[in-house]
């Protein structure tokens, strides 16, 4: 099974086109060691022919010419792509739905039934695609109970419901319901190892760490490493908290929770935001995370089991 990160940042990318904090404006600059960074998602496969997209951002078509071209013997109109599977209905997890609307055929479309509702109702992505390529929706089940894509060989995946919240536009936004936000557990049906994808996550419980423990590679939500990241930036009052997600830093923060983990789990932050100081490579909060084993996710990085 082959994983393949095609997007690692959080909403806006990195740089951030209107932003002009320490981290955007220092790339910019090139007065800072650090990498630019598209907007999460990630890619799984059996064979390295045909994947499951999980989440489709805003960057769709720049991450898919760059990490999973068209084979040149393809047919005319071709895609590499069996379906899509979506973590939440966050825009930039959602939106890149409409840039697949070429796709050759009804596009395989795979949430659970909360995030179907968003996506039909207060930001009808699936219905505006109905005038374009058409949806086959599948319901994952959020309970864990495993399940196949077509066209996607040798992976069984589980969903399970996770604490965090729904999209801004969301009617549910302060009452989050199970399935609003989801973390997949990638499983290799040959070797049996498993990757768990979290990229958004607002709490680790008992369960959740004994998923995380279970896993040779866990990928989880990296977005801010101090629960202040915004507000010591001058941006926003937000809280990496206020926001559905977990800081780095902190007492019940990622990193003690993935300190917690065996040490032969692989352990990966992804979902990164624009103001979080780990995306300057030299900061001393990289080093902190590169002290306690932790790998910071960027685009074109791949997992193999």
């Amino acid at each position: 099974m082959i994983l393949r990160i095609l997007g690692s940042a959080a909403g806006g990318g990195y740089p951030q086109w209107n932003c002009n904090c320490r981290q955007c404006a220092g790339l910019r600059a090139g007065s800072l060691r650090a990498t630019a960074r598209s907007q999460s998602s990630i890619a799984v496969s059996g064979d390295g022919r045909s994947w499951l997209l999980c989440n489709a951002s805003p960057d769709i078509h720049r991450q898919l010419s760059r990490h999973l071209p068209i084979e040149p013997s393809a047919p005319a109109r071709s895609s590499p792509i069996a379906a899509v599977l979506l973590a939440d209905g966050q825009i930039d997890h959602a939106l890149g739905l409409l840039l697949l609307r070429e796709h050759r055929a009804r596009l395989p479309v795979w949430t659970t039934a909360p995030v179907r509702d968003d996506l039909s109702t207060t930001m009808p992505l699936l219905p505006i695609l109905d005038h374009y390529c058409g949806v086959d929706w599948h319901e994952v089940p959020a309970d864990g109970e495993p399940f196949t894509v077509d066209g996607v060989r040798g992976v069984t995946v589980r969903a399970f419901a996770v604490p965090g919240k729904p999209g801004p536009y969301s009617l549910h936004r302060q009452a989050p319901r199970p399935g609003d936000n989801s973390a997949f557990l990638f499983t290799d049906e040959h070797s049996a190892q498993s990757i768990l994808y979290a990229p958004g996550l607002a709490a680790v419980d008992k369960a959740m760490h004994a998923r995380l423990a279970a896993a040779a590679a866990v990928l989880v939500d990296g977005t801010c490493f101090y629960d202040d990241d915004l507000a010591r930036q001058g941006i926003s009052t937000k809280t990496a908290r206020d926001m559905g997600h977990l800081p780095q830093s902190g007492a019940g923060g990622m990193v003690e929770a993935l300190a917690a983990l065996p040490s032969t789990v692989r352990r990966i932050l992804t979902h990164i935001n624009n103001t979080n100081p780990i995306l300057d490579e030299d900061s001393a909060e990289r080093a902190f995370l590169t002290e306690r084993g932790i790998e910071i996710a960027y685009d074109g990085m791949e997992i193999t089991l």
